[in-house]
């Protein structure tokens, strides 16, 4: 299947190779000096539209639509999922979902947003109904914000021939869902999520709630479609699409969640090659950030959209500012970890790259080809890494990995070779010396090698010398079984092999009997006084909603000392957060003993631990 697969795809892989040769351009000139790194749109190896980010335990969840290659219509048969930690590097999870979800719908996978709650998330789309051809609203439901889906009620939730769902959870726990092209429309739903109570009410589109159009008797209002409903300090906002064709991003605001609406003017003009445009806005890890989509990726245009980001601030008295499309994006939060294990497919930018299911979990990248590349910006090598591993596969000869430091074309710090595997779901793990990877750069993945395609990659990690560049922890990924591991306090260790953030294994303990225990490492030998250290562990709850974080205990002439490694945030059993930190650790005297270890800031919940950094 997969032979047959790579063949009978090759023409339309050469169109999309011939669009990510032409974004890599655009990367390529934004790496000239003086110029910005062009890392909008955030997604190129496929068309994205209708953003709609969900903040979840430390990750941004970005769901969006899939607009077909070559579309001459809004050709949409599933939705996609991504994720980031730092804004700039996104995970592409795949489709959870799609028109095969729902079997009394046959088209128009279009624009829809995600919702946490109940320990579940919930995905409103509009879809056309197979039996009256009227769209009509669906819901999802997924136990992890990266699904898999599953149609929750087995039937449309509400539906007038309107599309564009938002949904928004007040303070007070009333949940409302809106929509509506050309009406604005809504429903209070119940606290299942899955139903509401009354009727769809209609909300009134006066020229003073959201603007006047002109030349247009039958919608004088600037209002269109895709709203996003939200609220900040006690005011509503609403945000939508303003007047088609083409269409601008305008906002209106409200005391309440169903009104009165004041229209408050313009936020992103008419820029860029689509015609329609959809906006998400969401606060994340201090900042504020406006989603939206353009046609700005080669072959883009009004059917084949691309979502990008920018980062903003509020005015002072709550108004949104002016926003411009860049190629810049959004900054970075932080740096990417190299040290523990990185999925392929978390990608800044792709050159001539796909991805697809891989049979170890997950999402692979493949369709490699000569000159193909990824980007993964701002990682924080250190004071040096030594090597690099990658897991790999090729039902062909195989090719080279080569490892580049700021641009595609960048000095090579190290080269892997890899050969033939017997399969493109065939994995075996290569790794190559690396020298001269300090600091913090874009790291570059290019490809080279014969004709054809190449390789799969699943996954990398580099691997630095104790107190340079790798972890002072022993078997962080948990690979080997709890081999490094012991406990603080009390608790049952073992190795989780049916959860695991990556490879083929978690860390678990259980039987915990204060907030304090945890899994543990002697760190004693490794720790040099004085020196700063970065923390990153994904942690997840076996039951409950415990807060969590990363300790050091230092004991030094006879005192013992605790330092807070890392921010305490909720963990859930729904997904995997990351928690990260930098912190200086230090003593006098004669230091005795050094543990690090996982625990919580109350309660003795059970955790998974995996993919554990100190370095």
């Amino acid at each position: 299947m997969k032979v047959a697969r790579r063949t009978t795809t090759r023409t339309n892989r050469g169109s999309r190779r011939a669009v990510a040769w032409l974004a890599s351009l655009l990367c390529v000139v934004a790496l000239v000096p003086g110029t910005a790194r062009a890392d909008n749109p955030i997604v190129q190896h496929i068309y994205t539209a209708d953003p709609a980010p969900l903040v979840h335990n430390g990750r941004v969840y970005l769901y969006t639509g899939h607009d077909e290659d070559g579309s001459t219509y809004f050709t949409m048969r599933e939705w996609r999922v991504w994720s980031s930690a730092d804004m700039v590097n996104w995970t592409d999870h795949g489709s959870p979902m799609s028109l095969a979800t729902f079997a009394w719908a046959d088209a128009n996978a279009w624009a829809g947003q995600v919702i946490a709650r109940n320990g579940k998330f919930y995905w409103y789309v509009p879809v056309r109904q197979r039996s009256n051809g009227q769209m009509v609203i669906g819901v999802g439901v997924a136990d992890s914000p990266t699904g898999p889906f599953r149609d929750a009620i087995g039937r449309p939730l509400v539906g007038n021939g309107e599309i564009d769902p938002t949904v928004f959870v007040d303070d007070d726990g009333q949940a409302y869902l809106y929509w509506g092209n050309p009406g604005l429309w809504y429903v209070r739903l119940n606290a299942d999520m899955i139903s509401f109570s009354g009727s769809a009410a209609r909300i009134p589109l006066t020229t003073a709630g959201f603007g006047t159009r002109t030349g247009n008797a039958s919608r004088p209002t600037l209002y269109e479609e895709g709203p996003w409903v939200f609220k900040r300090n006690g005011l509503y906002y609403n945000v939508f699409a303003a007047e088609c064709c083409s269409e601008f991003i305008a906002y209106s605001t409200a005391p309440g969640p169903t009104g009165p609406w004041t229209y408050r003017g313009t936020i992103m003009p008419r820029q860029g090659s689509s015609f329609t445009n959809h906006a998400g806005v969401i606060d994340f890890n201090g900042g504020s950030y406006f989603f939206y989509h353009n046609g700005a990726l080669p072959g883009g245009g009004g059917y084949t959209r691309s979502v990008a980001v920018e980062k903003f601030t509020y005015n002072a008295n709550g108004t949104l500012p002016t926003i411009s499309m860049s190629t810049t994006g959004a900054p970075q939060v932080g740096t990417l970890n190299p040290y523990v294990r990185q999925e392929a497919e978390t990608i800044a930018w792709g050159s001539g790259i796909e991805t697809e299911v891989s049979s170890e979990g997950g999402m692979n990248v493949g369709w490699i080809e000569n000159g193909d590349y990824l980007k993964v910006k701002g990682v924080a090598f250190g004071a040096g890494a030594t090597s690099f591993t990658a897991r790999v596969a090729s039902a062909t000869s195989g090719g080279r990995i080569e490892v580049r430091l700021d641009s595609a074309s960048g000095p090579v710090v190290g080269t892997c070779t890899v050969g033939g595997t017997g399969g493109w779901q065939t994995w075996t793990t290569t790794t190559c010396a690396v020298s001269a990877a300090t600091g913090t750069h874009d790291l570059y993945l290019r490809f080279a090698g014969g004709s054809g395609t190449l390789l799969n990659i699943n996954w990398w990690q580099f691997n630095g010398s104790t107190g340079g560049g790798g972890t002072v922890l022993t078997n962080g990924d948990v690979e080997n079984g709890t081999t490094g591991w012991g406990v603080h306090g009390s608790g049952t260790l073992a190795r989780n092999t049916a959860t695991a953030h990556g490879g083929s294994g978690s860390l678990s303990i259980t039987g915990r009997t204060a907030a304090w225990n945890g899994p543990s490492q002697d760190v004693t030998s490794k720790l040099t006084n004085g020196r700063s250290y970065t923390t990153s562990v994904w942690v997840r709850a076996q039951s409950g909603t415990p807060s969590a974080k990363a300790t050091l205990a230092l004991t030094a002439n006879g005192t013992t000392n605790y330092l807070q490694l890392t921010p305490a945030a909720g963990v859930s059993a729904n997904g995997w957060t990351l928690l990260t930190g930098t912190a200086t650790v230090s003593w006098s005297g004669t230091l005795s003993s050094a543990s690090f270890y996982v625990e919580t800031a109350a309660g003795t919940d059970g955790l998974l631990v995996d993919d554990a950094s100190f370095q």
